[in-house]
């Protein structure tokens, strides 16, 4: 991997250890502590005696554990109603589809489980899917993390197994051997204990500048596939640098009246005049004008300036993701210096993160203000555009949250169901050496990397929850799948 990434500061999120308190050097201030690098490695072994490595292997729901479709149907209840039952057909698509959506089921059942009490930025929803390539804003191809809805304090236990049990759900669902997928999940992990114990050895700088180079990585990696699947891999990199505004606008828009408008195609995109038609185009360009000054405010003054440089066209609202859809999201088309010059924008609300219940309130007041922190402390390159504005909306009468990114920039993700064992190993070692990466910005790395140690018990003790959570979501697929079955929910598939 080529470390050029940073932290915070070894005090910052990591000191955090009481449930919901507040991180050290955080918007409050305050003074920071700075402890000693032989202070923090022996508070992560320290750690070892409460919770033994070992007992990260503990799974076992409880009787009073809550139901998952109510869990479910309580996210409901702050969704656009029409677009739940999408959200619950894209979910029984598959076991592993469902557990795209199911964070914050998962989220109950991680406060179950033992935790060494480090805190780091946690992602909250950090499974396979969640990772990807896309452009820096040095027009490079990255690999990251790229989703934190979720983002918020909380133990890092919470993330590594979130991600090993996806490895474990989407191996069953590729038709692996029970021995594969412990394999696979061993090994992901395995890679963020050792990339965790090199980035506790990197100065402070040179962990804030550390980076994935995809094309690097594939290149090192060449050898040990068919040339079949490293030309497929190779075009579907070079087909992310195809996904930009400008493919966007040539598929997603035509002309009205000599103007680009975005097209209809309800329910999964429906232009804002179709959406509100009892409201005046001046009462919904008024509202859109306020969103977009306010918005403008949360850049930094450069990515200011070139946004003024474009103007805005027109507004839908577009169902996008799994775990997401029924929560509002629009999609912005600006044009810059002509009509081959478009912008395009995502605008997703923010809600409160499923982690919230269970490890405590954020700092910021404002959930859009919430992720694009979050996004900026586990990234290593964000968008340039990447910002956040609450607005009161006078059409709807109710006050919202949400963040701003471009709606595709070089944006690409794994083809997961096609993987074989090992290229499945290869991909979770990526994103076990990303993930550390991201923890290792904001969390206490020396603790962390001390409490994991040499040893492999940590990664024998991962590879039985995952496997031990995998079966409990295929239960409560099955329960989801019942609650349709018996019309206590409504599904919409094919969407």
């Amino acid at each position: 991997m080529n470390t050029t990434a940073s932290e915070m500061g070894a005090s910052g999120v990591g000191k955090v250890a009481a449930k919901g308190g507040r991180a050290s050097g955080s918007r409050a201030g305050g003074a920071v502590a700075h402890p000693s690098l032989s202070e923090r490695s022996a508070r992560g072994r320290a750690r070892r005696k409460d919770v033994p490595r070992s007992s990260h292997a503990e799974f076992e729901p409880g009787p009073d554990r809550p139901d998952p479709v109510g869990l479910l149907q309580s996210q409901a209840v702050s969704r656009v109603p029409e677009l739940v039952p999408i959200r619950y057909g894209r979910m029984l698509a598959s076991p592993f589809a469902f557990y795209r959506g199911a964070a914050l089921i998962m989220a109950a059942d991680l406060a179950h489980t033992p935790d060494s009490g480090i805190r780091v930025q946690a992602c909250g929803d950090a499974h396979l899917s969640n990772f990807g390539v896309f452009a820096s804003a040095e027009r490079k191809l990255t690999f990251d993390l790229n989703d934190f809805d979720e983002t918020l304090p909380a133990p890092w236990e919470w993330d590594v197994k979130r991600f090993a049990a996806s490895l474990a759900v989407a191996g069953r669902e590729n038709g692996f051997p029970r021995q594969d997928c412990d394999a696979v999940v061993r090994h992901a992990v395995r890679e963020y204990r050792y990339a965790m114990r090199q980035f506790a050895s990197m100065p402070n700088l040179a962990v804030w500048y550390a980076a994935l180079d995809i094309e690097a990585e594939l290149a090192q990696v060449r050898s040990q596939f068919r040339a079949k699947r490293i030309k497929r891999t190779e075009k579907n990199l070079a087909k992310a640098r195809t996904r930009d505004s400008m493919a966007a606008f040539s598929k997603l828009t035509h002309v009205v009246d000599g103007e680009p408008r975005i097209i209809s195609d309800p329910p999964l995109i429906v232009p804002v005049e179709e959406l509100y038609p009892q409201a005046t185009a001046d009462d919904v360009l008024g509202v859109l004008r306020e969103f977009i000054r306010g918005y403008r405010r949360s850049l930094q003054t450069d990515r200011r300036v070139l946004l003024e440089q474009f103007r805005f066209v027109h507004l839908a609202r577009k169902v996008v993701g799994v775990g997401s859809v029924g929560t509002r999201a629009w999609i912005a088309l600006f044009l810059g210096r002509n009509g081959e010059d478009p912008l395009f924008l995502q605008v997703k609300e923010a809600q409160a993160s499923v982690l919230e219940e269970f490890a405590g309130k954020s700092v910021y007041a404002r959930h859009g203000e919430r992720v694009v922190a979050g996004q900026h402390l586990m990234q290593a390159s964000s968008d340039i555009f990447l910002g956040w504005r609450t607005m009161a909306n006078p059409i709807e009468g109710v006050e919202r949250n949400f963040y701003v990114r471009q709606l595709k920039d070089w944006k690409g993700s794994a083809e997961i169901e096609s993987m074989d064992p090992a290229s499945m190993k290869v991909y979770g070692r990526l994103c076990g050496w990303t993930l550390a990466r991201a923890h290792a910005r904001s969390g206490d790395r020396v603790a962390i990397a001390a409490y994991l140690g040499s040893a492999d018990t940590f990664d024998q003790a991962i590879a039985s929850f995952a496997e031990s959570y995998a079966d409990q979501n295929q239960r409560d697929y099955d329960a989801l799948q019942a609650a349709a079955d018996t019309g206590q929910i409504e599904v919409q598939t094919g969407l």
